[in-house]
């Protein structure tokens, strides 16, 4: 199968494609796309990749898109471009959240992050930005963690969490900043169990995305949506005031 993969969800995009099937994954060619240029760049992007590899794009099997969290603006443009070749070309897509694509990370390199308990939870994070922290938790499953929940929280409240569980968390991140926030704040290291994994690329996105549609995990063209976990700030100052409240 050939997958065509996208990254829009940062600062910097990347577009990939591979090829692989149930038991072997192959990377053809990851190539960046500069950040700020999301909307002009990436559509010739992808096709430069498929002219440089030879591949005519009605031989690509399924594309897997980053679905968030991460840019607004990014998000919306790589999931537009990725609507458009699946409908066109009729063929399924695969999204991906960045934060179960940290978790699949953590198993692929073999972290060893579920060896307390291949039963555990583990809790992969990101910089939300604005003193908050994206968290997603996941539990074992082979080749895919088990989505178990993703949602908004301050450090605070997710260190008062842990401590409240009792029970020692892995914790997966490119950000090594948030560790050290998190040791701030948990006041008993035993707790916490921090494994340092590298941001997913698009690279990282057609390798899970090939897992997920083997699975039968694709999405519509319709359905498929941006996984903001936050609302915009166009949401948010869009809201009708509560009588009474300034």
């Amino acid at each position: 199968m050939l997958i065509l993969a996208i990254d829009t969800s940062g600062k910097q995009g990347s577009v990939a494609l591979g090829r692989g099937d149930g038991k072997s994954f192959q990377l053809i060619e990851s190539a960046p796309v500069a950040g700020g240029t999301f909307s002009a760049q990436l559509v010739p992007q992808i096709a430069e990749l498929l002219t440089r590899n030879n591949v005519r794009k009605e031989k690509i099997d399924a594309f897997a898109a980053a679905s968030g969290p991460g840019s607004f603006t990014g998000l919306r443009v790589g999931l537009a471009a990725i609507k458009a070749l699946a409908e066109i070309l009729q063929k399924p897509i695969v999204a991906i959240s960045l934060l179960e694509a940290i978790a699949a990370t953590a198993l692929e390199i073999n972290t060893g992050a579920w060896e307390v308990d291949a039963k555990a939870t583990v809790a992969a994070l990101l910089d939300a930005g604005r003193g908050e922290i994206f968290v997603g938790k996941y539990k074992y499953g082979s080749p895919l963690p088990v989505f178990v929940e993703e949602k908004l929280m301050r450090p605070e409240e997710f260190a008062a969490e842990i401590e409240q569980t009792g029970q020692k968390l892995a914790i997966l991140t490119p950000d090594p900043h948030l560790i050290e926030t998190l040791r701030k704040l948990v006041r008993d290291p035993y707790l916490m169990w921090p494994h340092i994994i590298p941001r997913p690329t698009s690279a990282d996105i057609a390798r899970i995305g090939l897992d997920k549609l083997l699975a039968g995990q694709t999405v519509s063209v319709e359905a498929l949506d941006a996984n903001y976990i936050r609302r915009s700030d166009a949401e948010i100052f869009s809201l009708p005031r509560i009588a009474g409240r300034g």
